[in-house]
């Protein structure tokens, strides 16, 4: 008789019994594959993660002679281009991480981005071509730059004169990464010249050195206002 009962009994957990038929109840099907389909993207994105990095020995003497390694594979003179191009993004992240340590949170939160994506572009340039499903810069990166320009620079008063790359300690050094960053673009322009880049890599580093003009000058005028050029003022 228990047998019986729990024969007749209906199922409960994503699905419906009637007349012996089971059918699945399609809002937590749907929920379920839902779930399993992120982590499987989740997880793949874990695995690409792992493939794309992995670092257990720094000393590997591989350019002892002169020659590095592209991110395709490729081995090319450490004075090639494109290396010069990648290693002077990395020339510029390093100095906003200067920039950062006189940061107050919102705009270090902003560069903490700026450092992350600075990566991506240097993981960009050190590939040459397509690359298939290799990591590029987008242009919705540059997009939330200029978002964040127009937010910084509704705060502050127009113009009448340039500024000099002077002021407080946080103004002094987004001067400097924006200067690097410019270094950064005329090499990735010439490089595009003669091969192959992805085009939102040139639109995101012009876009950045505004981004570090503008930041400067909000720093600024937290302390005292802008340093601003007097022309012939020596004469």
């Amino acid at each position: 008789m228990d047998a019986a009962r729990r024969q007749a009994r209906p199922r409960t957990g994503g699905a419906h019994v009637a007349h012996g038929v089971r059918r699945r109840d399609p809002l937590r099907a749907g929920a379920a594959l839902a779930a399993r389909h992120q982590h499987a993207i989740t997880g793949a994105r874990d695995q690409e993660t792992a493939a794309m990095v992995k670092l257990d020995v720094i000393t590997t003497r591989g350019g002892d002679a002169g020659e590095t390694s592209l991110g395709d594979g490729q081995r090319v003179r450490k004075d090639a281009l494109r290396v010069e191009a990648f290693g002077t993004v990395d020339e510029a992240n390093a100095a906003l991480g200067l920039v950062r340590l006189h940061a107050d949170a919102q705009a270090d939160a902003m560069l903490a981005r700026i450092q992350n994506e600075l990566f991506d572009v240097g993981a960009d340039l050190c590939v040459p071509g397509e690359a298939g499903a290799r990591l590029r810069v987008s242009n919705t990166q540059s997009a939330r730059l200029e978002a964040e320009i127009v937010e910084m620079n509704g705060a502050l008063p127009a113009l009448k004169s340039f500024v000099l790359p002077a002021g407080c300690a946080a103004a002094a050094h987004a001067h400097v990464a924006r200067t690097v960053v410019r270094r950064a673009e005329r090499l990735v322009v010439t490089l595009a010249a003669q091969e192959e880049v992805n085009p939102a890599v040139v639109r995101y580093l012009n876009r950045l050195s505004d981004h570090l003009f503008v930041l400067s000058r909000r720093f600024n005028a937290a302390a005292g206002g802008d340093v601003m050029w007097v022309p012939g003022a020596t004469r």
